[in-house]
């Protein structure tokens, strides 16, 4: 029984999230669906990278994981299906495959997309059910797809790093409006070096601790943490963080330009040492 995840910026308000579960079940009846999330902001490379790239890790070998983002966003050419981690990613052609796995998997081919205007939705799953279906029956990658290594690529924005500071960008916003910002522990500490830090984000607020966990702060203070992901977080116990300070997701098409740039001040997150 194999396990398909679904991740897309479609949205559950109208029917084509069921009509794409019913494709796949159509296929290959025994399939075990998870959805991850309909919710990605559209166009949000570093967000939907960020969530496919720390949810798609739990799930065990063999897993078929199904992305539909941006799909539209140019008229797809192919799709995409890599073998990465013993899993299988499965999307348009688009630069989100590289942002998520952080380099061109040496395992992939392309499925060409028939019709000459391109697919609607619809036409594109389908597509994808009947690959799923092949590679579940037993057949062997290469010959679901055209082996490719031409593909479109972007890739995750790194911290920036001097040597007594570091700034990161904020890539992801929750439900509680925490706010996550693309520093890992493991660049946290390789940059640290054991001295006193000082975490400044807008208005000159600060934050000098690292906590535990969100229930470390009392109500209403401010706090650091490193969650579940590695990424460093900040959020007030009990207050939303993002809105309060007008936080925002960092969009790498930003133009150079005044009214951008005092934007651009609103989705970075800089850490002095020493």
């Amino acid at each position: 029984m194999p396990v398909l995840t679904l991740t897309s910026d479609i949205g559950q308000n109208d029917y084509i999230v069921g009509a794409i579960k019913g494709q796949l079940v159509s296929a290959d009846a025994s399939c075990n669906i998870v959805d991850i999330t309909h919710h990605l902001s559209p166009y949000n490379y570093q967000q939907t990278a960020y969530i496919c790239r720390n949810a798609y890790k739990h799930y065990p070998a063999g897993s078929f994981h199904i992305l539909i983002v941006n799909l539209f966003e140019s008229n797809p050419a192919q799709l995409l299906i890599a073998e990465y981690n013993q899993q299988y990613i499965i999307c348009p052609d688009n630069g989100i495959l590289t942002m998520i796995t952080g380099n061109k998997p040496t395992n992939m081919v392309a499925v060409k997309l028939p019709l000459a205007k391109g697919p609607d939705t619809l036409q594109f799953t389908q597509l994808i059910a009947q690959s799923i279906a092949q590679l579940s029956a037993g057949k062997a990658l290469q010959f679901v797809g055209e082996p490719v290594t031409d593909i479109e690529e972007k890739y995750p924005l790194r911290a920036t790093i001097g040597p007594d500071w570091m700034e990161g960008q904020i890539i992801f916003i929750d439900n509680f409006e925490n706010v996550v910002v693309n520093i890992t522990r493991d660049e946290f500490t390789e940059q640290r070096k054991g001295r006193n830090f000082t975490i400044v984000f807008v208005r000159n607020e600060v934050i000098n601790h690292i906590s535990d966990n969100y229930a470390a702060a009392s109500a209403g203070e401010k706090l650091a943490w490193f969650n579940s992901a590695g990424y460093l977080e900040i959020a007030i116990n009990k207050g939303n963080m993002a809105g309060l300070f007008g936080l925002q997701g960092f969009s790498d098409n930003i133009q150079q330009n005044a009214a951008q740039q005092n934007k651009q001040f609103y989705q970075t997150v800089r850490v002095y040492f020493g």
